[in-house]
């Protein structure tokens, strides 16, 4: 319904106490040094060991994204087999498992083994009791050694220690040169620009074939 004559705000509802029903964030800086306070804790509560678990590579669902890669939920069984990594030793040394994910390619399974040999190979394994070493844990020498370490070599988060990176569209794609073509590659578009005319045309050509030859057989009668 439209308004006219004095212009009135029609059905007005202007006494509800809005006040009461409207939310506000002041506290976004209390509450951002609260989360900053709660990471710090918990990685003096964790340490020496990273907040994080190590994830697998994986790719985005999707024609539109499946060319980008991220962290996914957890290695598969497979993928710890393929490393030597006993499956439920795994979570107590912070890798991240998924048993319901499977490996559809042998590229994603050998990209994650190999994420897996480096991690353990760099992975420093404390005795859970001081000075008794079993074999699954580090050496004493290396122990020792990372208790000495400056605290800018310790890896505090595993994401930025291995990270997952997405190549560049620059260096994906690039210009073919002419040099690095095969031989009888130069021509690629010509070739199949003729290949697609030959195809369209092979009944014109084959029935124009056909009237000459009955024009040629014609005249020698």
């Amino acid at each position: 319904m439209t308004i006219k004559h004095n212009q009135q705000i029609q059905h007005n509802h202007f006494r509800k106490d809005w006040q009461r029903r409207v939310r506000v964030h002041f506290d976004q800086p209390g509450r951002k040094q609260r989360r900053r306070n709660a990471r710090l804790t918990k990685a003096a509560a964790v340490a020496p060991r990273p907040v994080d678990k190590l994830r697998p590579i994986v790719r985005c669902p999707t024609i539109k994204y499946n060319r980008r890669v991220r962290a996914g939920r957890g290695f598969s069984l497979a993928e710890l087999k393929e490393a030597g990594i006993p499956r439920k030793l795994a979570p107590t040394i912070g890798i991240s498992v998924d048993h319901r994910r499977a490996n559809l390619s042998t590229a994603s399974l050998a990209m994650n083994v190999e994420r897996l040999k480096t991690y353990r190979a760099r992975l420093i394994l404390f005795p859970r009791v001081s000075g008794q070493h079993k074999k699954s844990d580090s050496s004493k020498d290396e122990v020792d050694a990372h208790k000495d370490a400056p605290s800018d070599k310790v890896v505090r988060k595993l994401g930025h220690g291995m990270p997952i990176k997405n190549v560049a569209l620059e260096e994906a794609i690039g210009e073919v040169k002419r040099s690095e073509m095969g031989k009888g590659e130069e021509g690629a578009y010509r070739k199949l620009r003729d290949a697609r005319s030959d195809a369209r045309l092979v009944g014109v050509r084959e029935k124009r074939a056909k009237a000459k030859s009955d024009e040629a057989s014609a005249v020698k009668k």
